[in-house]
């Protein structure tokens, strides 16, 4: 007997890292697997994409939200009925907002070293960052990709 899940179902990770390389590094491996498992194959351009958004929002919680001793998370949603990811990255850092690139100068991305944010606008079908769900000190930056 197949069974068939709901369309109706959400498919949810949730899982803390430490705020270094290697945890950016370990969720990455994780939500990929994840996403695979939930049907979105790897190889495939949606997967591609959201691994990337992924991997640039844990790496910019690793540079630009760290705090010493404290973990960064990530939560990871698939509504299969809206075919939509959300990733959320939350770290503990709630005076370093990220800035959306109409907003930045030349000189930010050179202080800042990167353009992840330009990558996770041109990938992301929306995202967005406010303070965390849960009242503690720092912020969530979320990104929804339809795959």
């Amino acid at each position: 007997m197949t069974v068939t899940p709901s369309p109706m179902t959400v498919h949810r990770f949730a899982m803390r890292f430490s705020s270094t390389p290697r945890g950016a590094r370990l969720a990455r491996h994780l939500c990929a697997h994840r996403l695979d498992v939930w049907g979105v194959p790897y190889g495939s351009d949606a997967h591609d994409a959201v691994v990337l958004v992924l991997a640039e929002l844990c790496t910019n919680a690793v540079r630009h939200g760290r705090v010493a001793g404290r973990d960064f998370a990530v939560l990871l949603t698939l509504a299969p009925a809206a075919r939509t990811v959300r990733i959320e990255v939350t770290d503990t850092r709630g005076e370093r907002l990220p800035r959306p690139s109409a907003a930045r100068t030349p000189a930010d991305e050179v202080r800042d070293g990167g353009r992840g944010l330009l990558l996770v606008e041109a990938l992301a079908d929306r995202w967005g960052f406010g303070p965390r769900a849960d009242g503690g000190p720092g912020k969530t930056v979320w990104a929804e990709c339809v795959v």
